[in-house]
């Protein structure tokens, strides 16, 4: 179990790619993230909240500006505390207001007055009123408007020194000032970090965006802490972002999408309007009928809320089974901009590489972005570990790699198998290339890929040992092969 530096409990529990399960310690009990917190509006509850844990929640938010602004809510907070307010003993984040600073540009209150307020009303994690940069502004705002985040977050942690609190991580689509501000709020010390202001990135399906701040961020983090992605709340995001490492999000989609009749799946939202089926068994789409769901927002909001958790659920299996990138890849072909974000992160696998199990699921190859998982860029970085010498046969082809006479002519036996490159025929059982499953027409960028590892190999050995490459005429117009030829004597011959 690990403590970040305010002392807050946060005990890794499961791990795969960036992505893990863990046990977080507030004052009204344990949660287990990855999790989603539904937002609870106090002026507009479509669901109540003291009904969200039959949902799965296990933590709520909620806005404390709009309960600082209406008076009788102000009164209640104050009175009986937050819990009360909302009915619920579920732990809750308070959000400051600066969602609304970033709609409307100004907010009736200052970061002092909000920051005492969640303190005295209870709240179990609190939040700055960071200031919220639009993506694509100018660099002289980003940065002023950093330097304002900075101030506040300095300031709150000088307020709140008896609850958890929430560092907010700004600086818009400027991924160094992203790090900067990462790096300045590890200096001052939080107890989960959030990362701001992507909003309007997702809203405009700018996926990969999200990716490269996600990523700017993340290793600019401590390891032990809790991160929080703000307004992710689709379920066809949690995916892709739980494997980068995220661990909280919070949703407003289920209520908001409801009220403009839109129906929500773990691939995308759908127009209720539109559909002549309800594809869900959830308890609202078992029950009730498609002409009761698209008459009623109510109903509509809360299907919307649990196929959020059960995808939440989902992403935590696939965690613990060792097979969070095969659900990203499926996740992700669901939409282009998905795919393109899938695309970007194998731009960050030598970072995932760092982190991620050296042993888990078998493979399972389901495109080109397979090529490029952080367990092939392992493999290929621990084919220095093998020790070749005399004369050595590497297939290309494996229909007829048992022939009596390759056990006398050569020492050594390889296999090549793609997206991996060779492998030694004592491996073919054994984890991760033994026990991939690969189709058996692959895609071009796998096939580069082992050929680029197999010339990695032969260059390993230079001068060690004698190599003979066996394949399939058809390779013998792919460009890697002119290189191949100056390490290996290459024959070709017909496939079966």
């Amino acid at each position: 179990m690990n403590k970040n530096a305010k002392g807050a409990e946060f005990e890794i529990l499961h791990k795969d790619l960036l992505g893990r399960i863990g046990k977080l310690r507030t004052e009204h009990g344990y949660v287990e993230t990855p999790l989603i917190m539904p937002v609870i509006n106090p002026n507009l509850k479509t669901i109540e909240a003291a009904e969200m844990h039959e949902y799965g929640a296990e933590m709520l938010i909620t806005n404390a500006y709009i309960i600082y602004k209406k008076a009788e809510l102000r009164e209640e907070a104050l009175k009986h505390g937050i819990h009360s307010l909302l009915g619920t003993e579920l732990p809750v984040m308070t959000d400051s207001g600066a969602y609304q600073l970033s709609q409307y540009s100004d907010v009736e209150v200052s970061n002092s007055e909000i920051l005492r307020f969640q303190r005295y009303i209870g709240s179990d994690i609190c939040v700055p009123l960071d200031i919220p940069t639009p993506p694509y502004v100018s660099r002289e705002r980003a940065m002023c408007d950093l330097e304002e985040t900075h101030k506040r977050l300095a300031e709150a942690r000088e307020i709140i020194n008896d609850r958890m609190l929430t560092g907010v991580v700004q600086g818009s689509t400027y991924l160094d000032l992203r790090e900067t501000s990462a790096k300045r709020a590890v200096a001052i010390g939080f107890d989960i970090y959030a990362i701001g202001g992507v909003v309007p990135l997702l809203e405009s399906y700018q996926f990969d965006r999200v990716v490269d701040i996600i990523m700017a961020v993340k290793r600019n983090l401590p390891l032990n802490a809790p991160i929080h992605l703000f307004g992710a709340g689709h379920p066809m995001l949690f995916a892709l972002a739980v494997a980068l490492g995220c661990d909280i999000f919070d949703s407003a989609a289920y209520a908001i999408y409801a009220k403009t009749g839109r129906y929500i799946t773990c691939e995308g939202t759908k127009k209720v309007q539109d559909l002549q089926f309800l594809p869900c068994s959830c308890p609202i789409c078992s029950t009730y009928t498609l002409d009761e769901v698209k008459g009623s927002a109510d109903l509509l909001a809360e299907h919307n809320l649990w196929v959020t958790f059960e995808e939440m659920r989902t992403v935590k299996q696939s965690i613990v089974e060792g097979s969070l990138w095969e659900l990203c890849e499926r996740r992700c072909r669901a939409h282009p901009a998905l795919f393109a974000a899938l695309k970007r992160i194998t731009r960050y696998s030598a970072l995932i590489e760092r982190y991620d199990p050296v042993t888990k699921h078998p493979f399972f190859y389901l495109g080109e972005c397979s090529a490029h998982r952080p367990e092939v860029l392992r493999y290929s970085k621990r084919l220095d570990r093998f020790r070749l010498s005399g004369n050595v046969l590497v297939l290309l082809t494996a229909s007829r790699y048992l022939r009596p006479e390759y056990e006398s002519r050569f020492d050594h036996l390889l296999l090549v198998k793609p997206p991996f490159g060779p492998y030694p025929i004592e491996l073919s059982e054994s984890y991760p290339v033994g026990q991939a499953e690969i189709p058996a027409d692959v895609d071009e960028e796998s096939e580069k890929v082992a050929l680029e590892n197999v010339l990695r190999l032969l260059k390993l050995h230079k001068g060690e040992a004698s190599f003979v490459l066996r394949c399939a005429r058809r390779w013998a117009r792919h460009p890697l092969m002119e290189e191949i030829r100056k390490y290996a004597e290459v024959e070709f011959e017909d496939e079966d």
